[in-house]
């Protein structure tokens, strides 16, 4: 499956090597993965959430756009949602082509959108407070150079 949205870890190496072989033709293979960050003040944990069925069917139409843009050979994205810590891993996106510019600017076509787009919702824990991740100016611009 191309798109997956799950709350249980994955494990980083064999996805990779999972897709790699996959990539039937493809010269380059480009993956990006993406951590919990910590705070100041100390992050004690993360809350993803999202709305099953939406989710994927919108990342879905964004894998789809990203492989019409640019001569991919495969594309992967994996989300996590659910109680997340500081350093666990929370997403992964994986491109495949012939030659590494159409990889790479895919790849960072699929993290501007997930950053920015997707339909997930970050809750913060420090100490005992939790806050809403809110929508950053510098993810929106980097969204902008996409659009025709």
């Amino acid at each position: 499956m191309t798109v997956r949205v799950q709350e249980e870890l994955f494990d980083l190496g064999a996805e990779t090597a999972g897709f790699a072989a996959r990539a039937s033709g493809a010269g380059a293979v480009v993956t990006f993965t993406g951590l919990v960050r910590d705070v100041p003040g100390g992050l004690s944990g993360m809350e993803i959430e999202h709305y099953p069925g939406m989710t994927e069917k919108a990342l879905t139409a964004i894998r789809a756009e990203a492989m019409a843009r640019w001569s991919l050979a495969d594309a992967l994205i994996i989300h996590r949602y659910g109680q997340l810590r500081p350093g666990d891993l929370i997403m992964m996106v994986a491109t495949a082509s012939r030659h590494r510019a159409d990889a790479f600017a895919a790849a960072e076509f699929l993290m501007d959108y997930l950053k920015s787009r997707a339909p997930f919702w970050k809750n913060e824990r420090v100490g005992s407070d939790s806050a809403w991740v809110a929508a950053r100016d510098e993810d929106e611009a980097a969204l902008s150079r996409w659009q025709d």
